[in-house]
């Protein structure tokens, strides 16, 4: 029986397919639109939208198991509707069509966001509290809410898993993702400042691995975090020079200078400059609770995070192999030398 990924062709799908398909799975990719990343892949495409329910009766009947990946993405407060609407609404759908069609298990991708990151000198792990404030970040809470739907799919007796990912970086990057952008920016030495601060990341390729773990393994009902390792941003631009061959923006600007320039950020926008790489959310995200624990999936699911200089080189070296970096990498040339 196939499997069905929804959000098949965003970055962690472009990466969870890939090992599915790795593994010999019959994989049917849910797409809305962009099939890049699943050009040249043995699979069968579905061409349908989470938010339409006949679309998703007909992408989940027959298949054994669902990974539903799709959701909407924005650092912006004005999307709170677009994200309400593709997090919850489709999430909702997902989870009575995979009530009505007998879907043995459903695996939804959700984010650290969804949990509540204080207090901050405490571990976040699995038993953190939900996001539930209104004044919360419209994208953490849409994330939160979606857990609910699938909470109450389990309670009608639905078989499903939670997995709360934290920064996703990554190969297969093709849109890019928002810091994919920061990468590319660095590496073309367009990034003209860093900002102090730092964020749990973790490579698409172990959360596929994850994930495809967690459908074998986790008890029904059960909920994951798949972290990686907290990492400053000097640090990753520290990695990108020695990677690149490029020199690491010299001007690091601490927090409170950032938020004090935010007002100032139209005039950089009207320069060029992308609006998710400057704003409020993302001044916050870099400030969230360094300190998050995938003790319970090491333990439960055999999951193991790989070193973020590996990651690093392999998105860096997947960026300049696809036409993104113009330069090529210090790596790539001594392997050739």
């Amino acid at each position: 029986m196939p499997v069905l990924v929804t959000g098949a062709s965003g970055h962690l799908g472009a990466n969870l397919v890939r090992a599915l398909l790795a593994q010999g799975r019959s994989v049917r990719a849910l797409v809305h639109r962009d099939r890049r990343a699943l050009e040249g892949l043995s699979l069968e495409i579905f061409s349908g939208n989470i938010l339409q329910t006949e679309s998703m009766a007909e992408a989940t009947a027959g298949c054994d198991v669902v990974y539903h990946l799709a959701a909407g993405i924005s650092l912006r407060r004005r999307d709170r509707s677009y994200l309400q609407t593709i997090n919850v609404q489709g999430t909702r759908n997902v989870v009575q069509a995979c009530l009505d069609q007998g879907v043995r298990r459903l695996i939804h991708i959700s984010s650290i966001h969804a949990l509540q990151s204080k207090p901050m000198d405490v571990p976040m792990d699995e038993d953190r509290p939900l996001v539930i404030e209104d004044h919360a970040m419209p994208y953490d809470l849409s994330k939160a809410e979606a857990e609910l739907e699938v909470r109450r799919g389990v309670e009608k007796g639905l078989d499903g898993v939670i997995l709360n990912p934290t920064g996703i970086i990554g190969p297969y990057d093709f849109k890019p993702s928002h810091f994919g952008a920061v990468l590319i920016a660095m590496g073309l030495r367009k990034l003209p400042a860093l900002i102090h601060g730092g964020f749990n990341w973790v490579d698409a390729r172990d959360v596929s691995i994850g994930a495809i773990q967690a459908e074998a393994q986790a008890p029904p009902g059960s909920r994951y975090i798949l972290a990686g390792h907290w990492v400053s941003v000097r640090e990753i631009a520290k990695q990108v020079e020695e990677i690149c061959g490029v020199p690491a923006p010299g001007l690091i600007a601490p927090m409170w200078l950032a938020i004090l320039g935010l007002p100032f950020a139209p005039l950089l926008f009207q320069m060029g400059a992308d609006r998710s790489l400057y704003s409020w959310t993302a001044l916050c995200s870099l400030r969230a609770n360094p300190r998050v624990s995938h003790a319970k999936a090491s333990r439960e699911l055999e999951y193991q995070p790989r070193a973020i200089s590996e990651t690093l080189k392999d998105t860096l070296r997947w960026f300049q192999e696809n036409g993104y970096l113009e330069q090529k990498l210090q790596h790539k040339s001594s392997e050739h030398a």
